[in-house]
């Protein structure tokens, strides 16, 4: 592999300057449309539409020498982030935008060549691997193209084409979960050079889907982090978020107890408590505690939370009182005092009255022998 001789060390770093290298991580102040104005709007789209395509391995290059077409062809980056250059052999181009790598290459094939004029270009980029970390359903590392289908729990399937973008991303881990805070979604990315250095970019995803706000959804890059972030309660929007699409739209829900069709049932996401109940066909007359309904929920960790609420068809969604549900969740409406009255009664009296029933039959069979 080629190494750094001190010249061209000095024009690579020459190169490097071209784009701003910054020597810490960046970070982009938080935005919001009815808060920050125009002007922090348009800061935070220059501050992340000023990133340059990083070359990695995977990328198909193209060499043009316009004094030498016999040299030119495709490039191939290698695992190890190299490509073979004509006449000069193995050179690392990992980590280089296309335009330090361009002053790269020329001052290597300058050293061959009297005029080394060139022109570097992505003919195949690499496929985009991009982290959803945080309040999503399905966290983990994606591949994305240029050409995805992509649904949300429960949603139906949708075509995408054209470069991925963050929405793009998140409908293919499944979309938020209910604590997401599309307020504070954080975009992480590496910057050019060797060293890896990241610079971060504070997106408000709820401005996009209330305001069509496009500058809250940029394209993401190789190697970007989306990291959605824990709200700490649900959000107030909770029930209107349901319907779009970074949503599940269908979630599924254990209602049993003293319900007229206890069971599992196939809900809108963010469903209330209440109307979960109903679509069970409602709490029985008199055998419901309608002042105790428990519902239980089973955590990401596998722990378990219990809590009791009592049925308001006057309640709307809330979360101290008729909060919104979430897939997996159980509910159960309790007896009443009357119920577990009448049940106790009836379990010790069903074995009564068998013997009744026996001793009645063996009156008869007696008095039809004599």
């Amino acid at each position: 592999m080629t190494t750094l001789r001190p010249m061209a060390l000095s024009v690579l770093m020459a190169a490097q300057a071209l784009v701003a290298l910054p020597a810490v991580a960046l970070e982009a102040e938080p935005i919001n449309a009815m808060a920050a104005g125009p002007n922090a709007l348009q800061a935070n789209r220059t501050f992340l539409e000023e990133d340059a395509y990083i070359i990695g391995p995977g990328d198909v290059l193209e060499l043009r020498l316009f004094d030498s077409p016999e040299l030119s062809g495709p490039l191939e980056v290698l695992n190890d982030g190299s490509v073979p250059l004509p006449l000069i052999g193995s050179v690392r181009l990992t980590g280089l935008t296309l335009q330090q790598a361009t002053v790269w290459v020329k001052t290597l094939m300058g050293q061959q060549l009297l005029r080394p004029d060139l022109q570097l270009r992505v003919v195949r980029p690499r496929p985009i691997r991009v982290a959803l970390v945080g309040q999503v359903e399905r966290p983990g590392i994606y591949s994305l193209t240029v050409s995805e289908t992509v649904s949300t729990e429960g949603g139906p399937s949708t075509s995408v084409s054209g470069l991925p973008t963050v929405v793009d991303a998140i409908q293919k881990a499944g979309g938020i979960t209910q604590k997401a805070n599309l307020r504070d979604v954080r975009l992480q990315r590496r910057l050019p050079g060797e060293t890896p250095q990241f610079k971060q970019a504070r997106l408000n995803l709820l401005d996009l889907i209330l305001e069509g706000n496009q500058t809250q959804n940029p394209y993401l890059f190789d190697g970007d982090t989306v990291r959605l972030g824990k709200a700490d309660e649900t959000p107030e929007e909770a029930i209107e978020l349901a319907s779009v699409n970074l949503s599940p739209q269908v979630i599924g829900v254990n209602v049993i107890g003293e319900v007229v069709a206890p069971g599992r049932l196939e809900l809108q996401a963010n469903t209330p408590l209440v109307q979960a109940v109903l679509a069970a066909g409602g709490a029985k007359n008199w055998r419901a505690n309608r002042g105790n309904v428990e519902l239980v929920r089973i955590n990401r960790n596998g722990s378990a939370t219990l809590e009791r609420f009592k049925i308001d068809l006057s309640q709307g969604a809330s979360n101290e009182k008729n909060p919104p549900l979430r897939d997996g969740d159980t509910v159960k409406v309790n007896r009443s005092g009357l119920a577990k009255a009448s049940d106790a009664i009836g379990a010790v009296s069903e074995p009564v009255s068998g013997l009744v029933t026996i001793w009645t039959l063996l009156r008869l069979v007696n008095d039809g022998t004599n």
